[in-house]
């Protein structure tokens, strides 16, 4: 798994070009011809949840040993406490982010092997957080392609419903397979983070679930405050010890220029009907594990480097401060010296968790632990 790792840093390209929300805002012409399908949308057969009892239907699932990508570690990495006991495990449901760039079909096809070879890539450097506190679950689905965040088409819309159709019967499932105390982690990143907003205020929100929920980490993905958080099933997480809770954040280097960003998210509805517009973005801090206070790059506990050749990945120490401004966006200070895969306005989302990632594992390790006394 070591030597495959120098496929992490060069797909960090793929994932600028999987931003969802952020990409369409600089998708011009050019991108539109190039990705965005030019075929009519084909309903697709809707999944049986029972179909998830396949496990080649999992990218990582607790009794997936060789190979699981949700199990990497970075090179020379050991945790200062040891993971926690089986009875005491989490389960953890991860849904990756846009890994299929075909323009030829609306939808990835489940057989798709290059689309699958770039979601375990990104599973390494974004469930490996987890991995301590619980078993990661991480279905394939059948995600919509890169061109359906690029365009204004119908077909668009229709392609993210599809895969959610998707992400919710491996939910299900999951839900089924684990014992009914198990205490739940939630994540994802991206177009997996926009599904994550979804299955929370459809699958969560208002059911005994609510009370199993350690957090729920939606990376990657603009939330309102306002008009999504009420309809979400959690409250914010305010202090690091907090559970059923729900943080996200979106990563700026500075000075960040996020104009368009706002310009497209005020033209959204939110959850409860009403318009996000002028409403305040959830930020948070993931070094601090709160909404309010700034982090020095001191208190940083490990970003993800690679190395030079991109064959490995080394934690780096106190290098990342981060703090939330006014707007709901996460700064992160001057440019860092992290790869070469920044979106236009120091927007550093390809690196929403590689920024802050040993933070990310000790956030859930604390949360998990205050979970586990109440």
């Amino acid at each position: 798994m070591a030597r495959k790792f120098l496929y992490f840093v060069a797909s960090m390209v793929i994932l600028v070009l999987a931003g969802a929300f952020v990409f369409r805002l600089y998708g011009d012409e050019l991108m539109e011809v190039a990705f965005v399908p030019d075929t009519e949308f084909t309903a697709q057969e809707v999944l049986k949840t029972n179909v998830y009892a396949d496990s080649s239907m999992w990218l990582a699932r607790p009794e997936l040993t060789k190979g699981n990508p949700a199990l990497w570690l970075p090179q020379g990495y050991k945790d200062a406490e040891p993971a926690l006991p089986e009875g005491q495990k989490a389960a953890v449901f991860f849904i990756h982010p846009t890994s299929f760039l075909m323009k030829d079909r609306w939808n990835a096809p489940l057989d798709d092997k290059e689309s699958q070879a770039r979601a375990r890539i990104f599973l390494r450097g974004q469930a490996s957080a987890f991995n301590a506190i619980g078993d990661v679950w991480a279905p394939r689905y059948r995600q919509a392609t890169l061109g359906a965040f690029l365009t204004t088409k119908p077909e668009g819309q229709q392609a993210l419903d599809a895969a959610y159709q998707d992400v919710l019967a491996a939910f299900d499932y999951f839900i089924a397979q684990i014992p009914d105390d198990q205490p739940i982690i939630l994540a994802g990143h991206s177009q997996g983070s926009l599904h994550l907003t979804n299955l929370l205020k459809d699958r969560v929100a208002g059911t005994p679930l609510v009370n199993r929920i350690v957090a729920a980490y939606v990376a990657g993905w603009p939330v309102s405050v306002d008009t999504d958080i009420p309809e979400m099933g959690l409250d914010i997480c305010e202090v690091p010890d907090q559970t059923h809770c729900i943080l996200s954040w979106q990563s700026f280097a500075e000075p960040a220029d996020y104009s368009r960003i706002l310009k497209t998210y005020d033209m959204t509805i939110g959850f409860n009907g009403q318009p996000r517009k002028d409403s305040r973005l959830l930020c948070s801090n993931p070094i601090n594990g709160d909404i309010d206070s700034p982090a020095l790059a001191t208190a940083n506990l490990g970003t993800l480097v690679p190395n030079d050749d991109l064959s490995e990945a080394t934690l780096v120490t106190g290098s990342i401060p981060a703090r939330c401004d006014k707007q709901g966006f996460l700064l992160i200070g001057d440019p860092p010296e992290i790869g070469p895969y920044a979106l236009p306005g120091n927007n550093y989302h390809v690196y929403d968790y590689s920024l802050f990632w040993a933070n990310i594992r000790a956030d859930a390790r604390l949360r998990m632990a205050s979970f586990l006394v109440r």
